[in-house]
């Protein structure tokens, strides 16, 4: 039996991407114990990709290289003997645990010359794996190998709990509801405006949807917003307000109670595709050839323009029209479609 410790990367949505090497990995060898060390903010997704033994919290800060925080750690893993590390993150620093822990094969990407704490250094070509979630999986597969699309990563759902949950938070459960998610971690130049969204939530509501809304505390000021003009348009179209009040498990467990998500380029986005939600995903200062969502359930709307992808944190030129001119309109008949055509497929 094959030991394999998955280091893991920081950000929510790369950790649903992670998912897919485990695929990889357990469809080669089926026996194989695959443990996850990760922070805690994403690593609470552990529990709930499929593939993954235990989840192993490492508590550092974010950006920080706690050099000896990390070999200590890693020193206190040797007693589990582990043969193989995957290392996902690029940096020097992640791939001092698996160095400490003397795992015998440490495999990743050269990344920020790693020389010695890895000894299957991957030289990536980005060419031939534009995605993120292909780069994981190939790292599962023998170096050699021609490059070839990852499978789509998986979430594990709990839909009792979803219930539970909906219930305490006073929701209704049944009726057509359209998850909301207008929060993007990376910066404002990844989120749909507030306008589009209370538009939506008023498009929506006419045709007979409930919205939800998903984030974080760190969303506060975008969800009022929302929220405020969804009132000015129709105080029939207020959408439910869950930012903040849910951790990231009852999140995922009441996003697979809606029929449909809109989201940015987040985190949630891929939450959404790992649970197989029929969604429509805006992009802005990125661009879904890099991080799509990975399900065949998905709208993605890009547009066109001169100043796009600039990859920026906070558009640079002011206007924003790589988001504000993607439509309320066109958002809601294509999230309407794809409710009908999950629907007809679910009855046939």
């Amino acid at each position: 039996m094959t030991r394999i410790l998955l280091v893991g990367p920081s950000w929510v949505g790369d950790m649903v991407m992670a998912q897919s090497l485990v695929a990889v990995l357990k469809a080669g060898r089926p026996d194989a114990v695959i443990d996850l060390v990760a922070p805690a903010w994403s690593g609470r997704l552990g529990p709930r990709l499929p593939g993954i033994a235990e989840t192993i919290p490492i508590e550092t800060a974010h950006g920080r290289l706690d050099f000896t925080h990390r070999l200590r750690f890693g020193r206190a893993l040797r007693a589990r003997r582990y043969d193989e590390a995957y290392v996902l993150p690029n940096s020097w620093k992640s791939a001092l645990v698996p160095f400490a822990a003397r795992i015998p094969r440490r495999i990743g990407y050269v990344g920020e010359f790693r020389y010695g704490l890895l000894n299957d250094l991957r030289r990536l070509d980005r060419t031939a794996l534009p995605r993120t979630v292909d780069r994981y999986a190939a790292l599962g597969r023998p170096a050699a190998a021609p490059a070839s699309a990852a499978p789509f990563p998986a979430l594990s759902v709990d839909r009792d709990n979803g219930i539970a949950v909906a219930k305490r938070l006073g929701l209704p459960v049944g009726a057509r509801t359209v998850a909301l998610c207008p929060g993007a971690e990376y910066g404002p130049a990844k989120q749909w405006p507030a306008p589009h969204f209370a538009a939506l939530a008023d498009l929506l509501a006419r045709r007979g949807y409930a919205t939800w809304i998903f984030g974080s505390q760190k969303d506060g000021a975008i969800v009022e917003q929302i929220i405020a003009r969804a009132d000015d348009l129709n105080p029939a179209a207020r959408p439910a307000n869950l930012a903040g009040k849910t951790g990231l498990i009852d999140a995922i467990d009441l996003l697979a109670l809606c029929d449909a998500v809109a989201t940015n380029d987040s985190g949630l986005m891929h939450v959404a595709a790992a649970i197989g939600r029929p969604l429509v995903a805006f992009y802005g200062s990125t661009v879904s050839s890099i991080n799509p969502p990975l399900t065949d359930k998905a709208v993605v709307l890009e547009r066109t323009l001169p100043c796009r992808p600039c990859f920026k944190r906070v558009c640079p030129l002011g206007h924003l029209n790589c988001l504000n001119l993607i439509g309320a309109e066109e958002v809601a008949g294509h999230l309407v479609a794809q409710v009908e055509r999950t629907t007809s497929v679910s009855i046939a």
